[in-house]
């Protein structure tokens, strides 16, 4: 992702993802079965690919893309909202499914559990790409949502495909464990053959690398970086691994902060560390620049700066 001598690589980071309207529901209380629990609700624009566009804005990258896939009934509310963040969005609007929604009830430890309908986001399909989208661009990032619907992973096919021709390097975040598990992990690998740097989580990663939880976090992006180049694993409160060649090169801690909701704390990781890495960070040195946007992203409500 950088220059000869690690340089900052010029050009833009170019997310192709979702964007969805995030319903978060903070309960400090458990939920209770068949009747009133009292919980703070706010309706915020989130998505794993517009949170991370987000956050890579936020930590300086000098020019940050989207392209995603929405609904009429709030197009414009979410295009104003990466406006504002500093993104230059490229949002089809679909005519079959509204935008998609995801409920994230949020407990007193600040862990999230979502209930996702991915709408509109998921029907990104090798239509709505062109090889062009990448002129200018010196970083592909897909979301790991893209994976799990056949139109969607047509078009992180294509996409992968001409960025690699290109010669610009490619990163993935595999999104979510539960998805990963109901798709295949070898199933995942193999579509996202090529790509240049992985970003799982703690469960995303021993799921990835077909390892148990004892066997733990070292281990699986160890394991994983023989088929990736440059695996970073985050760890929430722990931290992040980084691993290359078949072993663990770097661990990082995390950045102190105060948990209020860890909704798109993963999305704010990947965003600096990719701003980072254009700016010509090494991993480790990107790894802790990711740690520094997940600690203000837990910090707040909701997944974006």
């Amino acid at each position: 992702m950088t220059a000869p001598g690690g340089a900052p690589r010029p050009g833009a980071l170019l997310v192709v993802g979702d964007v969805v309207t995030d319903v978060v529901a903070v309960h400090p209380e458990p939920l209770a079965p068949a009747t009133d629990t009292a919980a703070r609700i706010r309706t915020l624009p989130g998505g794993a690919g517009a949170n991370a566009a987000c956050w890579a804005a936020h930590a300086g990258a000098p020019e940050v893309r989207l392209l995603a896939r929405v609904g009429a009934e709030s197009a414009q509310w979410h295009e104003r909202a990466l406006l504002a963040a500093g993104v230059r969005p490229r949002l089809l609007i679909d005519a079959a499914e509204p935008t998609g929604t995801v409920v994230a009830l949020v407990g007193r430890d600040s862990e999230r559990t979502f209930l996702t309908d991915g709408g509109a986001a998921l029907r990104l399909g090798p239509a709505d790409w062109s090889p062009d989208l990448l002129d200018g661009v010196a970083h592909l990032h897909l979301s790991g949502y893209l994976f799990f619907a056949d139109s969607a992973r047509a078009l992180a096919a294509a996409a992968l495909a001409d960025a690699v021709g290109r010669g610009v390097p490619v990163s993935v975040d595999p999104a979510s464990a539960g998805f990963l598990t109901v798709f295949g992990p070898d199933r995942f690998l193999r579509a996202a053959a090529g790509i240049g740097v992985l970003l799982p989580n703690e469960d995303e990663a021993l799921l990835l690398a077909g390892l148990p939880a004892s066997a733990g976090t070292a281990r699986a992006a160890a394991e994983l970086s023989r088929r990736v180049p440059l695996v970073v694993a985050t760890r929430g409160a722990s931290g992040a691994l980084v691993a290359e060649g078949g072993r663990v090169v770097a661990e990082v801690p995390a950045e102190p902060a105060r948990a209020v909701d860890s909704t798109g704390a993963g999305d704010a990781f990947t965003g600096g560390f990719l701003a980072a890495r254009l700016a010509g960070a090494d991993p480790a040195g990107a790894a802790r620049a990711g740690c520094r946007s997940a600690a203000l992203a837990v910090a707040r409500l909701g997944g974006r700066p």
